[in-house]
């Protein structure tokens, strides 16, 4: 199952400083068939050069090729105090728990849409480098993703 987003009006990383984020929820969703496990991948991760000292956007696509949904749990990042997880419905974002991966589908962090929040950069990114980033998932195993810092301005031309 494929979940569709509505694109947002997010210019660049530190809007995302100022739209507000808070609270928290979670959505509910059948957990998949039950057949199978979860087989993770990430792709297509990277960071616009934050523009504020204190916080940054990070967007990846997490493909499932597995029977078995699983859910995105936390973020970590030596780069950050701390990683929280957004989504965005409309133009209004709110920190959640956790992200659904459905079985033999994918979860699309983008701009405009859910992403990660890198908050209390303990050193700002500069495009050109690279960020570590651990996903931890409820069912799976840790994926460890090295994310390219791109331009402020970076919109992939494919993918999100």
């Amino acid at each position: 199952m494929r979940r569709r987003l509505r694109p947002a009006a997010l210019v660049i990383a530190g809007a995302l400083a100022l739209a507000g984020c808070g609270g928290s929820g979670s959505e509910s969703e059948d957990s998949g068939s039950g057949n199978g496990k979860a087989e993770l991948s990430v792709g297509s991760a990277y960071m616009p050069q934050p523009v504020s000292d204190e916080m940054a956007a990070g967007f990846l696509t997490v493909t499932n090729k597995g029977g078995a949904a699983d859910e995105l749990t936390s973020v970590t990042s030596d780069i950050a105090g701390q990683v929280t997880v957004h989504e965005t419905v409309g133009s209004a974002m709110q920190e959640v728990k956790s992200l659904k991966v459905p079985a033999h589908g994918e979860l699309l962090l983008k701009s405009g849409g859910n992403h990660l929040m890198f908050e209390q950069l303990k050193r700002k990114p500069k495009e050109g480098q690279t960020v570590s980033v651990e996903l931890h998932f409820a069912h799976s195993g840790p994926v460890e993703v090295e994310m390219p810092v791109k331009p402020a301005t970076y919109r992939p031309k494919t993918g999100h």
